[in-house]
């Protein structure tokens, strides 16, 4: 049997302290495999949060995987944001876009951030043509058998929550990564939980959504989501502050 847990939105500068310490508490306590970050681990991309979540990830003392978010692009300075991203990110360099291969699944990562948009809102999520490229090629490279999660920020389509994510070419990518073999797509932003089936060319594709550890909740409590893997199937569920959990 192994065990992920998926945590995203904690966005340092605004997090929830009672919830981080709770979420550590769980994690040195019942060992997951792995911890998946799908993205905003900070709230402004200021060298202090980054510092204080480069801390707390690296006290989890777990196998770590981090996608980027669109609070976690410089955000007052368009310098920063169009010439060096992620630069702020240096102590974290290790976990970023990680792929993470552990017993029977292999987590793929996929950049769903732009540093600039042909719209007004830049939060919402952009799959370039290069991302899903460098996605499918790890994709096509795990091993037969085993089950293929990818991990980006922005769900590719929407979950069904209130916030949504609108992402760009969003559908063309579910569509290239359910014929190369992905299982689950893994996603943050929308700060609620969920997950889904979605149907792709006679496929079934798992969306599945967590919540936040952050002050900025929606319509659920702070959550992260625990998924267990047993041969080929896979159940998820989220577990709320407070130790309430919900099978999704």
């Amino acid at each position: 049997m192994t065990r992920l847990f998926h945590v995203s939105d904690v966005h340092f500068g605004r997090e929830d302290r009672e919830a981080i310490d709770w979420f550590a508490a769980r994690v040195r306590e019942e060992q997951p495999d792995a911890v998946i970050m799908t993205g905003d681990l900070t709230m402004r991309a200021r060298r202090r949060e980054f510092e204080a979540a480069a801390k707390w990830l690296e006290s989890l003392g777990r196998p770590v995987t981090v996608e980027v978010g669109n609070h976690d692009l410089p955000y007052f300075n368009l310098w920063a944001r169009f010439v060096t991203p992620y630069k702020r990110y240096q102590s974290l360099e290790r976990m970023i876009e990680k792929p993470l291969d552990v017993q029977g699944v292999a987590v793929v990562p996929l950049k769903t951030t732009a540093r600039f948009q042909w719209r007004l809102n830049w939060s919402k999520g952009y799959v370039s043509i290069r991302a899903l490229r460098e996605a499918l090629a790890l994709v096509e490279a795990v091993p037969t058998g085993d089950l293929i999660f990818v991990a980006c920020h922005h769900p590719l389509v929407e979950g069904g929550t209130v916030a949504t994510s609108k992402t760009r070419r969003g559908v063309e990518a579910l569509e290239a990564l359910a014929s190369a073999g992905a299982h689950a797509v893994l996603t943050g932003h929308v700060h609620d939980p969920f997950d889904i089936e979605q149907a792709v060319d006679g496929r079934t594709v798992r969306l599945i959504g967590a919540g936040t550890l952050s002050e900025r909740v929606r319509s659920q409590p702070p959550s992260f989501n625990e998924i267990m893997i047993d041969g080929a199937s896979f159940s998820t569920k989220a577990r709320f502050k407070g130790e309430a959990s919900v099978a999704l």
